[in-house]
């Protein structure tokens, strides 16, 4: 009789025991699995979405904040900023390009909305050396036209030449019931390709669109929505015109910044100074700015993060541990009821070391078969999140894990598996003869 065939024999006759132990051993890796991918996954998804920005202008509390409401659509930013500061600020400083933003408005308060310029699909990289494409459609190039992220698109289901109805805020920042800016109903004129970022869950439109319906809720508050304008022009089927803007209307949320550089390169020497010049210039402080780099935030983000990955990484490893600990009760407990069994052994002529290597063995067995079903269903349950999140949030996030982390994953299961097969196995090795094969009483 192999040795092979004494282990497996032992395991089918104890099978509830093998199996539940197994299942333990693979939920500890498979935690241990998705812990590790999703956070290394997490961690390149949030360095992608800053694109290649090089600074994030807002009146936020904080830059970190900034980052996270300006380029990730955590918030809308509490403050505006007035678009000649915008113009000021790019005339008086070295830039390659700066961009308006204003956030604030959401489609059915779930799909944020970003009004811009039209250069942000051609100047803005949702990811570095990922440019925007259109899987069907074109940019905006009038008022009332919106552009969907390829995860809007495929979340609300509209299609070119939808019309919908823009909100004030999202469901999330407000208490009450959100209030619809339904005076204009905006044309669904381009779908975007995927980029892999949280930029495929927005929509994108104009400023003058956004100014427009805003100005318009102001003069309504105001009591002068049916004003009479002293001035010639069309107003079109709006009530009001561009020309009817004042500058209070004309406010934007953030400024995508990207400092000149040399052809070919993604870091400036200027950059420092751009940034010292915004927080020290006179023409920038009547209301200050909040100046972030973005990656630099991101990376501060992903260290405070980082704290909370130790914890849930030693959780995992707490459970693999009782995995372990379930292992060594097993094969205990079925030590006690085997001891008749070891002596037969023992009289047909296998020695000590050969029955303590069996009962070692068969603890490895039982961690390798548990380690590989973690690992399989590890792998299952991340790619099935990361789908989740790429739907219902719009972040890509690509789960692997390499090969030398697997290996030693597995193997360590397989070392702490037989550590706790040690004490069996010693129980084994000091069963006596005599006294096992005597007759029952």
């Amino acid at each position: 009789m192999t040795d092979w065939t004494i282990i497996s024999r032992s395991l089918n006759a104890r099978r509830f025991s093998t199996i539940t132990t197994i299942v333990m051993v693979a939920v500890g890796v498979a935690l241990m699995v998705v812990l590790l991918t999703m956070r290394d996954a997490g961690r390149q998804s949030f360095q992608r979405g800053t694109g290649n920005v090089h600074l994030l202008v807002s009146r936020d509390a904080s830059p970190l904040s900034s980052v996270l409401n300006g380029l990730f659509y955590a918030a809308a930013p509490p403050k505006p900023v007035g678009f000649d500061e915008y113009e000021t600020l790019r005339r008086a400083l070295p830039l390659e390009w700066a961009i308006p933003v204003q956030l604030g408005d959401s489609y059915k308060g779930a799909w944020p909305v970003l009004a811009t310029a039209p250069e942000f699909f051609t100047r803005f990289q949702p990811a570095h050396d990922t440019a925007w494409t259109f899987a069907s459609g074109r940019a905006f190039e009038k008022n009332f036209e919106i552009v969907l992220g390829s995860a809007a698109a495929r979340g609300t289901g509209l299609r070119l030449g939808s019309k919908v109805v823009l909100t004030h805020g999202t469901s999330a920042s407000r208490a009450g019931p959100i209030h619809e800016h339904d005076e204009a109903k905006y044309e669904v004129v381009g779908i975007l390709q995927p980029t892999g970022t949280i930029h495929d869950r927005a929509m994108f439109t104009n400023l003058t669109s956004s100014w427009l319906i805003h100005a318009l809720d102001r003069l309504e508050r105001a009591g002068e929505a049916d004003h009479d304008h002293a001035h010639d022009h069309d107003h079109g089927e709006f009530p009001i015109c561009e020309d009817d803007l004042t500058a209070e209307d004309r406010k934007i949320t953030n400024i995508y910044i990207r400092v000149a550089t040399r052809p070919g390169s993604d870091v400036s020497s200027a950059l420092p100074v751009v940034m010292e010049r915004i927080r020290r210039d006179p023409a920038f402080q009547a209301a200050p700015f909040t100046v972030a780099g973005p990656r630099a935030e991101v990376d501060r983000l992903l260290g405070i993060v980082g704290n909370v990955d130790r914890v849930l990484v030693a959780m995992a490893f707490v459970v693999m541990l009782s995995s372990a600990v379930g292992i060594m009760l097993a094969l205990y407990n079925s030590m006690e009821q085997r001891r008749r069994q070891v002596a037969i052994l023992r009289v047909l002529g296998a020695s000590q070391g050969r029955v303590f290597s069996l009962v070692l063995t068969e603890s490895a067995f039982i961690g390798l078969i548990g380690a590989g079903a973690g690992l399989l269903v590890g792998l299952v349950a991340a790619q099935a999140a990361a789908g989740v999140l790429r739907t219902q949030f719009g972040v890509f996030i690509a789960p692997a894990i390499s090969l030398p982390i697997a290996l030693g994953l597995v193997l360590g299961t397989v070392v702490l598996a037989c550590v706790a097969g040690l004490v069996p196995a010693a129980m084994a090795y000091r069963t006596s003869v005599a006294v096992h094969l005597k007759p029952a009483a």
